[in-house]
């Protein structure tokens, strides 16, 4: 069967209960974020990876990750970024112009692709906050680590920067509370970390870094985009603004990094607004928490796990149960009907029980969340993603090489 036809029994189920089929699963191993720093490596002549993307050899590649730049955003705000819309004018080559980001669309499964080079399944961070079955208890995956994880059990592959550090010099720009995170001690732990607390300072280091000799690899993090989005949505002025920063920051590495150089812009995910009156609290539904034993994941992406000893067929009730409320606004499905349709990529055994036994996502500009568990403060986050839209799903890749510079006349 088509993975689009899985949910729910499939599309006979779908066009009985007006529910739309799932769409494809992200192009894991072809053109998605997973790809983007393992093809950076092969380009800079890191033996065992692949350049899947087709990115120009080269001996210096710096990888530029905005958190939160969807490619619809990127195309809608063209006035923003003069820079970045002469560089998409110029075109690229053979290298694709954007990317599928992980699912569920979220920070933690996303850039662990990246850092990774594997579909959640493999590297297990499936989603903002999960079950830990070992623990019985919903842990946080980004910022709030439970002290019972170990960031090295959970996630026990080496990452693409750890490999890579053994052949070319390898560097980290970020803000400073990310040097020793568990999030990078999970999926970016490798090479030196240089930290930055303003864009100005983060590209400065990079120059400097980037201008010792030798082959090297950069990963270079921007958050600021993804925090102006949540707080007042990512068609808000601030987001606007933040947009703009970022256009004058890869201009700045334009100018500023070694003639030579591959510079990607990309993002995890992408975002859309979500209007207060549609931030909606489904635990006061009994029909939609009937046999949940926990709620987690994203308000655009929620994982629920059931009782242990659910009868069977419990999970595709409450599918049903969420798809009788909200019918085509969302897609509501099982763990079975998104390992069939590969969305998670091949899961491995202990990942696949931190997958809710539901999954609800919204395709709608609809948010969901447990107040029992969740602060008030939760529901005023504006700009959101998680689910499986195009405006969060797609992300861009914008490529291009530093110029010679011309020599100065005495």
């Amino acid at each position: 069967m088509p993975a689009d036809q899985h949910v729910a029994g499939g599309a006979t189920a779908a066009a009985k209960n007006h529910t739309p089929a799932l769409p494809p699963a992200p192009a894991y191993g072809r053109r998605s974020v997973a790809e983007v720093l393992s093809s950076s490596a092969a380009s800079v002549g890191v033996p065992g990876f692949a350049n899947v993307l087709g990115l120009p050899a080269a001996s210096r590649v710096c990888v530029v990750v905005a958190d939160g730049l969807g490619r619809n955003l990127l195309k809608q705000k063209t006035a923003h970024t003069p820079f970045l819309r002469s560089i998409m004018q110029g075109g690229q080559g053979e290298v694709p112009v954007w990317l599928d980001s992980a699912f569920p669309t979220t920070t933690a499964a996303a850039l662990a692709s990246l850092g990774t080079g594997l579909p959640p399944g493999q590297h297990g961070m499936v989603g903002y906050d999960v079950l830990d079955p070992a623990q019985d208890k919903v842990v946080n995956l980004l910022g709030n680590w439970d002290p019972g994880v170990d960031p090295l059990d959970w996630q026990p592959f080496p990452t693409v920067l750890e490999r890579a550090a053994e052949h070319v010099a390898v560097t980290t720009v970020s803000l400073p509370q990310f040097g020793d995170s568990p999030m990078t001690r999970a999926v970016l732990r490798g090479g030196a970390f240089v930290p930055g607390t303003t864009a100005h300072a983060r590209t400065a280091a990079a120059a400097e870094t980037m201008a010792a000799p030798g082959p090297s690899l950069m990963y270079f993090y921007v958050n600021e985009l993804d925090k102006a989005g949540h707080r007042y949505g990512c068609q808000s002025a601030q987001w606007e603004h933040q947009l703009e920063e970022l256009d004058a920051t890869l201009k700045r590495l334009h100018a500023t990094l070694p003639a030579g150089t591959t510079v990607l812009l990309t993002a995890d995910h992408g975002m859309l607004d979500v209007p207060e009156q549609q931030r909606l609290d489904y635990s006061t539904d009994p029909a939609l928490i009937e046999g949940v034993r926990h709620t987690a994941g994203e308000p655009r992406m929620v994982h629920l796990y059931l009782e242990p000893g659910a009868r069977p067929g419990a999970a595709a009730r409450l599918a049903e149960a969420w798809r009788a409320r909200f019918r085509d606004r969302i897609w509501a499905f099982t763990r079975a009907d998104a390992l069939a349709a590969g969305l998670f990529g091949p899961v491995r055994p202990e990942a696949a029980g931190r997958i809710g036994d539901v999954l609800v996502a919204a395709r709608d500009a609809l948010a969901f969340y447990d107040t029992r568990r969740v602060r008030p403060a939760a529901m005023e986050v504006v700009g959101q993603h998680g689910s499986l839209t195009k405006a969060e799903r797609e992300v861009p890749l914008l490529c291009f090489q530093v110029p010679g510079r011309t020599a100065r006349r005495g």
